[in-house]
């Protein structure tokens, strides 16, 4: 199919195409779809992340407006596939084009509402957005009410350790360090434990002054690829601060 001139009902119409219905059962458990859970009411079709990849490809000439419209699906694979396809407009454009993806990025976050959809997309577009830019938007979604809006701003450093900047990393994981959410936890961990590969003196400083008070997962995330005699130095309260 030529990538040129796709409209939004053929793409809706070949995701339902490859809905799973016992699949779709399976990925609402998983990603927390219950009441009071992180993901209520969230529907899923059932369809692979792989997959999903490849309707992207497939789309992936659908304009960026009705990539946007199908990010305001009910369904989750749809917004999933929408930031795919967004973030393919958003390596090809021009930086005029990228500044509009950025604000219509942030103007649906609220769309943006799952980890995966998160992790997908925040640092291919808001991060790489912001390299070599003022990175005080970052500081600002990390002390936003909304959980999906402060797991964009520490996932979105990623972008900035692969280019081996990872002071925005430490900063936002010392404001994030007593965030309630268990997904947050996971995120700052996961975070500082990227940022350690390209500075591992960085994340050793970090970790030795605050680990007595960082959240059990965070720090078993961040100290995940540690030798075993120094994680367990870290859990067990061995290590002393300078």
């Amino acid at each position: 199919m030529s990538s040129k001139g796709v409209r939004l009902k053929e793409v809706k119409a070949e995701i339902r195409r490859l809905e799973n219905p016992s699949k779709a059962k399976f990925l609402q458990r998983f990603f927390k779809t219950g009441k009071g859970e992180y993901a209520e009411g969230d529907i899923f079709l059932g369809i692979t992340v792989p997959v999903s990849r490849s309707i992207a490809k497939k789309f992936s000439g659908l304009s960026i407006d009705d990539s946007f419209s199908l990010l305001k699906s009910k369904f989750h694979e749809e917004r999933l596939i929408a930031l795919f396809i967004i973030t393919r407009h958003f390596e090809k454009s021009t930086m005029e084009l990228k500044k509009e993806i950025i604000d219509k990025y942030l103007a649906h976050t609220k769309y943006i509402n799952n980890w995966d959809l998160v992790d997908s997309s925040a640092y291919k577009i808001f991060g790489k957005y912001l390299l070599n830019k003022p990175k005080d938007i970052l500081l600002e979604l990390a002390k936003s009410s909304m959980l999906w809006e402060r797991r964009i701003a520490m996932v979105s450093t990623y972008a900035f350790i692969k280019e081996k900047e990872t002071s925005p990393t430490f900063q936002l994981a010392l404001l994030l360090m007593n965030d309630n959410e268990d997904l947050m936890h996971k995120a700052v961990g996961w975070m500082l434990r990227e940022a350690g590969k390209p500075d591992p003196v960085g994340l050793d400083i970090f970790l030795t002054e605050n680990y007595k008070k960082m959240p059990r997962t965070m720090l078993r995330y961040a100290i995940e690829k540690f030798p075993e005699k120094k994680r367990k130095a870290f859990l067990t309260g061995k290590i002393e601060s300078n």
